[in-house]
């Protein structure tokens, strides 16, 4: 039985790994239309009264087969064909085996007996695993478009399901994983789409298809069975749920059954084993015809919070110590979908299931602290006190609303609850106060034993059980009141400013709203089978930190999606659930491209762009066609005909190997590069003023980047794959930049996953010539921006209205110039038409009365009408020299005048619009051009964008590696469709699936469901192509080694071989990157004082000391950071780092934290922690090797058991090189300043430190010394009680030495000077 599992499990692997061409063409042989030859002759049939279209290839295929056979002289029956019955065969296998195999029955006793075996008796585990995993591979191939379409019917005419139902096993308490199993089985069978076609069905096709089988059935039924005359003359309404229709099928003997579904029917064929059992016939029936639940109604009726029962099911919530040899009830994000409605249920199932595992955790954490207890009264009562939860003092039902029409469950539930804060300190009280509306709280009822549970009871028992916990409904904040009534932290404007009042009393109300549905259920279950009122037991209420609790609004805003008609763009589609060519929506197959490109700054100069197309023989041509011997940037560029016909003329493409042997057989025929004709103009007439002149790019791109910056900026779908180090960012940024400049009317989404790489991008986009008041930052990470401008929706509101009395004041000092009334700048309206009378006419006046004196060259300056007011310019504006100078300057004026009035024009709606709301919405959906967000701010507030009317064109995402796949697809839903039609133009997705993946806490999720896959990562797995950066510029050249093996043809810039920095070794270390062996400390290695809790206190005490010792030295905190792979060592270094460093005075280094957490980020020096000693744990995966490898500029040294990592084949690449140098720290105690003129490369003398003990001698002696040689006199004993200088202080003496030499000779000097010019005077 273990061998056909495994055999199961390859099977499922390999139909998991469809991406991999020799795979997909061997695998889909077996699923292919060739497996019908296995249905019985009735399905067979009925299957191809469906499909017309399906009836010609079918007729051709038994045509080559026949001419096949008769060729090689054998007429064998096509269905024995191994490839078509494999699959029939093994579901017979699987049958064969859960009818029995599962069930270790006893051979004597009635048959009373065995039904009560059948519940409760022993069952062979290998075959219940064998079964699990049998229906894993089914679902596993229905829920896949290529895998499903031929193999529904035989899944049907087989009646798996039916089969699984009737089993033993599938009512047995061992089963319920199965039997879970066997249930989403069920759903993808019956999953509404199309099989032939892949269309999703509406709800209207899933009800005309249900009505069109029962009339046909009852059509049938009058016709040739006269027992059923009664179900053939009923409205099918009343008869087509389970019960309903069962009892009518109750009146036809077994022999009349059977003939039914056999012969009349055709559902199952009369040679299946199973058609001799009366229930399973009726239950063929009655799941062929009975009406299902709508997928959307049973979405919508569905909590969207978890109870106790969800929460500690191991089938759906496994715990974190998931294995991965079982399989679970669970969906899998797949490489394919069926349609967008799988895709987002599959989502909303595990993204609730995953909230559902960390609100477990929570609740684990918190309750154990309120030590609950049964007082004499046989009541609940705490001994104790949690942070995150409170006792309920009163507990109150106000309202339950009638039900919206069409629906069962209230439309609305809302409660008071009443607790207490007396009893916590000031800062605990500042977090419950701080509570406001739309947070989520959770309602618990805890009822602990009398006595507590024994240390066996207490193994035995479940988590409920031992915690005490009897029931969990969640809730969400409406308003908090204080105790004298008074609301507390409103948002809606009811309190103004000035009434606001601090909350009196201790006590608090919360008005909560419950969920409907949830309440719906558990009304009905004390209604109708007398359960106990859950909602007069509550006695907790339990809150949960913010920053993870906004779990509701991303689950709300899926079920929204779900109940849409969704339009993603029709470009991006097929693409998105997995099928079609990859390639579809890359920019050279997409309409409505942009012929001619304005690159703006993006080249520094002419042999810039030469070197950003080595394809190309580029030549430099004039806006008048002539040709251009000095070119200056701008450039314009018209794409050429081959770049737009073949993708891989342009750099860095996916294919760039093979565009190499392309172009080498081009050169090979002799054939001259295709010219590249590249337009040089004048850039917009110079403004008169420094300030208004547009900030200029720096960053001298490389071809592959420029390559990434045109496809950006075209139509379709755009994915880059950025390295450490290649300048993601930067590309991101030119990108928008030059889209800005080429679409200005279009507007464009950007989203990451972290506020603090949305910032990072943030920032480099405001110094571009892009202006402030088209950039709007939303989200909580706006306060962290490194500006003094606020670019939040209050904040750009503020700063219009402050830049429209700005513009108005110049309009003002325009009308004066022009000896005006100044009442023109009373309004923007008046400034309107002070432009359009006067400004702009005198402009054409003027225009008109340069045409004839083009030849004087003074009669711009003598006659340019607006003069006056350019008087208080810097330098003059017109010389009078030249006409043509002339006039180019004053266009530039003009210019600067209809900025003015533009820029007005647009102030003009926050004149007109009064309330603050109305203007920051005015200006988040028609003032700003560039919209910036998370991607969790982004699903927090999709219903609010909706309701805005928010619309945009582009979309950009940063970090799309590291987005979960729901999160990277609602940010394209944030509008409504126009007219039936997606407006996205352009998606441009930036990640690197060579570093860590989306963070998902419970490794079943991460193992079984694949939840960590981005949208990103599935992309490149579908062979969509993308553009590679292939140059790095952060780490030396020689650390980037560690970890460019990973990539294609990943390189250095020229920046990290021409700077001095980079050249020069680390002081004080004969090394620049080491691998250091750490031996046992104090006889112990890794320790796990709890379970995945991981510590190794060698390291950590290890990696202390040679912080200590760069710090005496003279390194930086700021330019040191300390890594580890585990949040145990992360503390552990800090409890060392507090214990050992402040009595020194040492400051702390810049980062103590995990790599996980240091993703995106860099530092100079790079301390990091392995850990492990025993196994290599989550190392072993290569993308957070790659992560931890790649955080270095300067200089990295990794502690760890060599003798355990350099056995580890993923890890093979990396340690080899770090193994070819000494696994001994090696240091050069010769050099005491971070600065050295040491070359790197030349170890110098070279000091073998041998163990922790080692390290930590040299650093106390060096501490020691510092002791009995400095004494300071300006620290006191209370702040420094050793008597101790800090170490930069004993740095920072010579220096000061130094000054105080300098400063004496330069009086010196002044002294001599006034000497010598005393005796001249003289």
């Amino acid at each position: 039985m273990a061998e056909k599992t495994n055999y199961l499990l390859f099977m499922i692997n390999a139909f998991q790994s469809l991406e991999d061409e020799i795979v997909r063409e061997t695998i889909l042989q077996v699923v292919s239309l060739k497996l019908w030859h296995t249905l019985s002759f009735g399905r067979l049939q009925m299957e191809l009264c469906l499909n017309p279209e399906l009836i010609k290839k079918w007729t051709k295929i038994k045509r080559k087969e026949a001419k096949e056979g008769k060729k090689a002289g054998k007429t064998g029956n096509s269905s024995e064909m191994l490839e078509n019955k494999f699959l029939r065969n093994l579901m017979e296998e699987f049958l064969e085996i859960l009818d029995s195999k599962v069930i270790l029955s006893s051979q004597d006793g009635g048959e009373e007996s065995v039904f009560n075996e059948s519940l409760s008796g022993q069952v062979d585990d290998s075959s219940v695993l064998y079964c699990e995993r049998f229906m894993e591979f089914l679902i596993d191939m229905l829920s896949q478009l290529p895998t499903r379409r031929f193999l529904r019917p035989l899944i049907a005419d087989v009646a798996v399901v039916a089969k699984c139902h009737l089993s033993m096993l599938y009512a047995h308490e061992k089963g319920r994983l199965f039997a879970q199993l066997v249930d989403l089985l069920q759903f993808y069978e019956g999953f509404e789409i199309n099989d032939n076609s892949g269309t999703q069905l509406s709800d209207d096709d899933v009800l005309q298809a249900h009505y069109s089988r029962f009339q046909a059935f009852q059509l049938l039924a009058f016709k040739q069975v006269p027992k059923l005359r009664d179900l053939a003359l009923c409205n099918i309404g009343s008869i087509h749920k389970r019960a309903d229709l069962t009892k009518k099928l109750l009146v036809l003997s077994d022999m009349e059954l059977q003939d039914l579904v056999c012969n009349k029917l055709k559902i199952i064929s009369e040679k299946d084993p199973w058609t001799g059992r009366r229930d399973f016939l009726i239950e063929v029936v009655v799941a062929f015809f009975e009406k299902r639940q709508s997928q959307k109604d049973a979405v919508n009726a569905l909590p969207l919070y978890p109870n106790e029962q969800i929460m500690w099911d191991e089938s759906l919530v496994p715990s974190i110590n998931y294995s991965g040899e079982g399989c679970l009830a669970l969906p899998k994000l797949n490489l394919q979908f069926l349609t967008l409605h799988d895709y987002l249920l599959r989502n909303f199932n595990l993204f609730r299931l995953e909230s559902t595992y960390e609100i477990r955790e929570d609740i684990q954490e918190a309750v154990p602290h309120l030590h609950a207890y049964i007082n004499n009264e046989g009541d609940t009562s705490f001994r104790g006190w949690s942070r995150m939860a409170v006792p309920i003092k009163e507990f109150r039902i106000t309202q339950v609303k009638q039900p919206n029409i069409g629906e069962v469950k209230p439309s609305a539930v809302t409660a008071d609850v009443t607790f207490s804060i007396s009893s916590y300190r000031s800062q605990i009280k500042s977090e419950w106060d701080a509570l406001k509306e739309h947070d989520v709280l959770f309602l618990l009822s805890i009822r602990p034993s009398f006595e507590p549970l024994s240390p066996e009871e207490a193994a035995k028992s479940t988590v409920p059980e031992r915690l005490g916990l009897q029931y969990v409904r969640g809730c969400e904040v409406i308003e908090i009141r204080d105790e004298e009534g008074g609301l507390m932290n409103d948002y809606t404007g009811r309190v103004k400013k000035d009434e606001w009042k601090p909350p009196k009393g201790e006590i608090r109300t919360v008005k909560i709203t419950l969920d409907t549905a949830q309440y719906h259920i558990d009304a009905t279950e004390l209604a109708e089978k007398g359960a106990e009122n859950v909602y007069g037991t509550f006695n907790i209420l339990m809150r949960r930190k913010p920053k993870e609790n906004n779990f509701k609004a991303i689950l709300e805003s899926i079920r929204d999606l779900m109940n849409e008609t969704c339009v993603v763009p029709e470009w991006l589609h097929n693409i998105f659930l997995g099928y079609g060519n990859p390639s579809a929506a890359q920019w050279i197959n997409m309409p409505d491209l942009l012929e001619t490109i304005d690159f703006k700054d993006t080249f520094l100069d002419a042999s810039h762009v030469v070197q950003s197309f080595p394809a190309f023989q580029v030549t430099f041509i004039n806006t008048d066609g002539t040709e251009n011997m000095h070119p200056s940037p701008p450039f314009r560029i018209k794409l050429s005909k081959k770049m737009r016909e073949i993708s891989h003329a342009l750099p860095g493409n996916v294919n760039a190997s093979d565009t190499a042997s392309k172009n080498n057989m081009v050169d090979d025929e002799g054939s001259q590069k295709e010219k590249l004709r590249v337009e040089t103009y004048i850039p917009a007439d110079p403004v008169p003023y420094p300030q208004d002149k547009p900030n200029q790019n720096s960053v001298r791109f490389t071809p592959t980047q420029v390559g990434a910056i045109i496809s950006g900026i075209q139509p379709g779908l755009t994915m880059v794959v950025g390295p450490p180090g290649t300048g993601k960012t930067d590309t991101a940024v030119q990108i928008l930049n030059v889209l800005y400049h080429n679409c200005p009317s279009q507007r464009t989404l950007i989203i990451t996953h972290s506020n603090q790489a949305l910032n990072d991008l943030f920032e480099k986009i405001m110094q571009r010539d892009v202006p402030a008041r088209y950039l709007l930052r939303l989200g909580q990470g706006e306060q962290e921006l490194a500006t003094d401008l606020d670019f939040s929706r209050q904040g750009r509101v503020n700063a219009m209205l402050v830049r429209r009395l700005e513009l108005l004041g110049e309009v003002a000092k325009l009308a004066i110039s022009l000896h005006l009334p100044e009442d023109v700048s009373y309004t923007c309206e008046n400034a309107a038409y002070f432009w359009l009378l006067h400004v702009y006419a005198r402009w054409e006046q003027f225009l008109a009365a340069c045409v004839p004196n083009k030849e004087n060259p003074s009669f711009v300056k003598d006659r340019f009408p607006f003069s006056e007011f350019f008087s208080d310019t810097q330098q003059p504006v017109f010389t009078g020299e030249s006409f043509e100078k002339d006039m180019h300057a004053a266009k530039g004026c003009f210019k600067h005048l209809s900025t003015i009035f533009q820029e007005l024009e647009e102030c003009r709606a926050f004149e007109l619009l009064k309330s603050t709301a109305e203007r920051a919405n005015y200006l988040m959906t028609k003032q700003a051009k560039i919209v910036a967000m998370t991607c969790t701010h982004a699903a927090l507030k999709r219903r609010d964008f909706l309701q805005l009317g928010f619309k945009y064109d582009n979309l950009l995402m940063e970090e799309s590696a590291q987005i979960l796949e729901i999160e990277t697809f609602i940010p394209t839903l944030l509008q409504r469709q126009e007219d039936g039609y997606a407006r996205l133009k352009r998606c441009i997705l930036i990640g690197d699936h060579h570093q860590l993946p989306p963070v998902v806490k419970n490794m079943a999720f991460q193992k079984y469901s694949h939840m960590d896959q981005s949208l990103f990562t599935r992309f490149v797995r579908l062979g969509v192509p993308y553009i590679e950066l292939n140059a790095q510029g952060r780490a030396r050249p020689s650390i980037a080694q560690l970890y460019n093996w990973r990539y294609r043809e990943l390189g250095d810039l020229p920046y990290v071989h021409e700077e001095a920095i980079f050249h020069k070794a680390n002081s004080g270390f004969s090394y620049e990157y080491q691998l250091v062996d750490v031996p046992d400390y104090r006889g112990r290695g890794e320790s796990a004082p709890s379970p995945w809790f991981y510590q190794n206190e060698g390291e950590a005490e290890y990696i202390v000391s040679v912080y200590i010792y760069m710090r005496l030295i003279g390194y930086p905190a700021n330019k040191i950071s300390i890594l580890t792979t585990y949040n145990g060592q992360k503390l552990l270094i800090r409890d060392v780092i507090s214990r050992r460093c402040k009595p020194w005075n040492i400051e702390p280094p810049c980062k103590v934290t995990t790599v996980d957490k240091f993703q995106g980020q860099q530092n100079d020096f790079i301390l990091l922690s392995l850990v492990r000693t025993r196994f290599v744990g989550h190392l072993r995966d290569v993308r957070r090797l790659i992560v931890a490898m790649s955080r270095a500029r300067l200089g990295l040294y990794v502690f760890c058991r060599c003798s355990l990592f350099e056995q580890c084949y993923e890890l093979q690449p990396t340690f080899q090189l770090l193994l070819q140098r000494p696994d001994k720290l090696a240091l050069n105690l010769e050099e005491c300043t971070p600065f050295t003129e040491r070359p790197l490369g030349e170890a110098g003398n070279i000091h073998y430190i041998t163990d922790v003990e080692d390290i930590g001698h040299l650093v106390n002696f060096r501490l020691e010394h510092l002791r009995q040689t400095t004494q300071p006199p300006y620290l006191c004993n209370r702040c420094n009680p050793c008597n101790i200088m800090h170490p930069m202080q004993m740095l920072m003496q010579p220096l000061l030495k130094l000054a105080m030499v300098i400063l004496f000779w330069i009086m010196r000097r002044m002294a001599q000077r006034k000497k010598m010019v005393r005796q001249l005077m003289l």
